[in-house]
Order: C-alpha cells, then sequence, then structure tokens
C-alpha cells in the first residue's frame, strides 16, 4: 500500500477574531479554506490507497465528528461509519494522562480495513490505547487519519498514516475541538490567547 503523501506546511496566521467568551481572544491558525483543500487531499489518499476497496472509519468522539463528516464524503469508495468515545482531557487544556473508554463499537470489525479517525494527534495516550484495543479485534488493517498532529507533545511513539496539518503546541479549538464543550462550532481552527491581566 501506497505511504501517506507529505501533508500540508502550515501558515500561520496573525489576525484574530473579536472574542467569543469574555476575557477570551481567537487568533485564527487554519483558516475554513484550507481546511477544507486538506480534507480533499487526504480522502484522495485514502481513495487512491484501498484502490476500490471498503473503507470502515470509526470516529473518535466528540472532537472528530465534524472532520469524519467532511471526510467521508470525499473518499470515493464503499464507506461505512462507527464511533468511540474515550476522556482524557474533562474540561482542563491539559490532558489527564489516564484514557477511559465511555462508548465501544456498535459492529465487529474483523477483517474490515479500518480508518480510525481523530481531530488531533498529541500526546498518543489516546491513540495508542484505542489501536492496542482494536487490533485485537483482528482488522483486515488498521489506519490512523488525524486532522492535526503536534508532534512536539508525543509521550507514546506513534504516528497518523494520514495527516492534515502539523501544528505548533498550542491549545487549539473549532472544527470540532473544544475547551470545556464550548468552540466545537468555529469554522476555523483557532489558538485561545491567554487573557491580559
Amino acid at each position: 500500500m501506497a505511504s501517506a503523501q507529505p501533508h500540508a506546511k502550515l501558515n500561520l496566521s496573525r489576525r484574530t477574531q473579536p472574542s467569543v467568551q469574555s476575557g477570551e481572544r481567537m487568533k485564527i491558525l487554519l483558516r475554513r479554506a484550507a481546511i477544507r483543500k486538506r480534507v480533499l487531499a487526504v480522502a484522495r489518499e485514502i481513495t487512491r490507497d484501498f484502490r476500490g476497496e471498503r473503507v470502515h472509519l470509526i470516529g473518535v468522539l466528540k472532537g472528530a465528528c465534524i472532520f469524519l463528516s467532511d471526510l467521508i464524503r470525499e473518499i470515493n469508495l464503499e464507506t461505512s461509519i462507527d464511533f468511540m468515545a474515550v476522556a482524557s482531557y474533562g474540561k482542563r487544556k491539559e490532558s489527564s494522562g489516564q484514557v477511559r473508554l465511555n462508548k465501544d463499537l456498535d459492529s465487529s470489525i474483523a477483517g474490515l480495513n479500518v480508518i480510525l479517525v481523530e481531530d488531533i494527534l498529541d500526546t498518543g495516550l489516546t491513540l495508542s490505547y484505542l489501536c492496542r484495543i482494536l487490533r485485537q479485534r483482528r482488522p483486515k488493517s488498521l489506519k490512523i487519519a488525524a486532522l492535526l498532529d503536534k508532534p512536539s507533545r508525543r509521550i507514546k511513539n506513534i504516528c497518523a498514516d494520514y495527516v492534515g496539518f502539523t501544528i505548533p503546541n498550542e491549545f487549539v479549538v473549532g472544527y470540532g475541538l473544544d475547551y470545556g464543550e464550548r468552540y466545537r462550532n468555529l469554522k476555523d481552527i483557532c489558538v485561545i490567547e491567554a487573557p491580559r491581566e
């Protein structure tokens, strides 16, 4: 199977948008047009790599739901989907370091080409945990598609097969990513800037 193409180089924007919550400002990191373009490119890579085979996408709730819904509509293959939910962040910006499975799959993945779809590959703890569980269920293949990759935070030695963007060590929200369940609906991906004292 062909290896994934190099992911897009990041173009940081210095422009800001108005405050969404009192005392918080956003800096746009990735604009919606760049996200759309990169999602299409990732879908084409998947379509090419699996050459007419069926793929089964597993979205990691809740953050990956928007990425998955845009991605699956651009994949030119027979597809099916399922979801898993895990907890590691809670309402804080820092991961707790412990991963807990909150929702398991609805059906078997034995013999399927599985693509685990995640919003962000950060420490690698969540994806390491999920891949270990999924490999025990004997899929035909198991790949990872991550919209964002933050390699500077990696603890576990894990890499995504399909990456949208590599980003710096910033806390990002929008396009499904949240801070305390807020900001998932932003169309751009933004960095929360610390409030001024």
